[in-house]
């Protein structure tokens, strides 16, 4: 069986949702880029339809030579056009030339897969909560300001101090720095001292004693993988005539699977009568109604939309009450 040194550390909690997460499934390129489309096709639509003589018609269909024509795409019904496309809400405006029917097809194709894209992954990121890790290895954790500690002068304290790696030497030199407060005189309250730091605190210990207080104990985990590879193995006197029957029966027991049910039955199975009832997550609960933190910036950017469509009706209003009293 397999093992090495590993980090336990407290399992990490979901994020809160950011004010603005419907805007995730997109990342911020995409997001300018529909901008710039936006932009660009709503203008490009108001020039062709100026260019072309089949979008001017007459503001009076019973006046036959009118002496002005009318164009019903300037360029706000142009923008309110592509936006109308976007939010798949369409406009009372319909092109009637070639060239501007083939402008708005090609951006009714663009807004389709954009749109349906979009609407896929919404559910997921409004639903699902990011897990906040504080590290992912050991670089990032000698780079933190978690603290780490391990057994005094036990198998991995040794292994710290006499590593030849510039990052196991800086930590091992914090550890020896600050003393007893991280090192522990047991792997038992190493894991007390996790438990009692949510997320202040690491512990290096073998990942086989890692595995197996996780299956007992809430709230721990191991993080990253393993920072030195070894085995289990049976000490035996020196030439001693069990030494090639104990090989054999080992490998023997190796190949049928025989060991990875042994240590599935005392990890996973044996003694857990004691161990601490851990809150588990079904189904049902996985899937949460959306609070107001997942929905914040749409009533942010819905406020704010009203406030200037109040501002600017009041200024109009007050504006033409000038002119009345000035007339």
């Amino acid at each position: 069986m397999n093992l090495g040194i590993s980090i336990l550390f407290t399992q990490p909690q979901a994020k809160p949702p950011s004010l603005f997460s419907f805007m995730s499934p997109f990342a911020w390129e995409v997001w300018i880029y529909i901008a710039v489309a936006f932009l660009s096709v709503s203008f490009i639509l108001f020039l062709v339809a100026r260019i072309t003589p089949y979008e001017w018609d007459s503001p009076l269909p019973c006046i036959a030579n009118p002496e002005k024509l009318y164009n019903q795409f300037n360029l706000a019904n142009s923008f309110w056009f592509t936006i109308g496309s976007i939010l798949q809400q369409g406009s009372d405006l319909a092109p009637k030339a070639v060239s501007t029917r083939i402008i708005a097809g090609t951006w009714w194709f663009f807004t389709l897969i954009m749109v349906s894209s979009y609407t896929a992954n919404l559910a997921t990121f409004l639903i699902v909560q990011e897990l906040e890790e504080s590290f992912k290895n050991l670089e990032e954790l000698a780079n933190s300001k978690i603290d780490y500690g391990c057994v005094a002068n036990g198998s991995t304290s040794k292994f710290f101090s006499s590593s030849q790696n510039p990052v196991k030497q800086r930590i091992w030199e914090n550890m020896k720095r600050k003393g007893e407060i991280v090192l522990k005189t047991s792997n038992d309250e190493g894991i007390n001292s996790v438990r009692a730091r949510p997320g202040k605190f690491a512990f290096f210990m073998e990942s086989t004693i890692i595995e197996y207080h996780m299956e007992r104990k809430c709230g721990i985990t191991q993080v990253g993988g393993l920072l030195d590879h070894k085995g289990y193995g049976i000490a035996l006197p020196k030439d001693s005539p069990y030494l090639d029957f104990f090989n054999s029966k080992i490998l023997k027991m190796q190949e049928n699977g025989k060991l990875d049910e042994l240590k599935r039955k005392w990890w996973k199975e044996e003694g857990k009568e004691a161990s601490e009832t851990c809150p588990t997550t079904s189904v049902s609960d996985s899937v949460k109604a959306l609070s107001l933190s997942n929905v914040g910036g749409e009533l942010t950017i819905k406020v704010l939309i009203f406030d200037f469509m109040k501002n600017n009706l009041l200024f109009g209003c007050n504006f033409f009450t000038l002119v009345l009293d000035y007339v």
